[in-house]
């Protein structure tokens, strides 16, 4: 039996984990049920973790998956949460991926290939996206609809959203973005970098993940959105 918080941040995570696949950070698990200290979030997660719900995931800062969802809350979505594929040696060569679908022929295989656009900053902005350097192939479910590309992640401003130097993140290609959303952010035209959107009036705040690192917020005029995360691969 869960109590009505446990419930509350349970449902919490798993809304999140379905609109844009990363688990919420911890403020805003403190935000959404009102609370006044992230120690409560704590007690509430490892109340969760020992009954079974969820699990924190290792070498990822905060990261949860959720296993199972109480009687009448209906199971996990499986679309859209995050979970790292295991990619080991170069990126052109994946495990964990998914099956290619009966019948697909030689040259799809079921997969999907993906270009990889250079370098995005976790951390101090960048220069801005590179050329095209390699491809990635991933299955169709990882991604959704719309155009997508990759980019590795340099930096450790998003670990507490499980995202780590030396990631590769796949991005769908929008020039628009919700509050919450992690997005490809383009500064003055210059500076690309992998943040958090806040809207803050009419300003934009681009949020890290990281206590170390501040926020920046600027006006919409210095700002371009390239692109939402949607999934994430690690090297193992």
């Amino acid at each position: 039996m869960l109590t009505r918080k446990q419930h509350e941040l349970l449902r919490f995570i798993q809304e999140r984990l379905r609109e844009s696949g990363v688990p919420p950070s911890f403020d805003e698990m403190k935000d959404a049920l009102d609370l006044r200290s992230k120690s409560g979030i704590h007690r509430l997660i490892m109340a969760l973790e020992e009954r079974g719900f969820i699990r924190r995931l290792p070498n990822r800062a905060r990261a949860l998956e959720i296993i199972k969802m109480p009687d009448g809350l209906g199971a996990p979505q499986q679309r859209g949460r995050f979970s790292p594929a295991v990619v080991q040696g170069g990126l052109g060569a994946q495990t964990n991926l998914g099956k290619p679908r009966p019948g697909a022929d030689d040259d799809s295989r079921g997969v999907i290939s993906i270009p990889v656009m250079g370098r995005i900053a976790a951390g101090t902005p960048i220069s801005a996206i590179q050329n095209r350097s390699h491809t990635v192939s991933l299955p169709p479910d990882m991604l959704g609809s719309g155009e997508h590309y990759a980019l590795e992640v340099r930096g450790d401003s998003m670990v507490e959203a499980g995202i780590l130097d030396g990631d590769t993140v796949v991005i769908r290609r929008q020039d628009t973005a919700n509050t919450g959303d992690i997005v490809v952010a383009l500064i003055d035209d210059e500076e690309a970098t992998l943040k958090r959107l806040r809207k803050r009036g009419s300003s934009i705040a681009l949020e890290a993940a990281n206590p170390a690192y501040e926020t920046r917020v600027l006006g919409p005029d210095r700002v371009k959105i390239q692109g939402r995360l949607v999934n994430l691969m690690r090297r193992y």
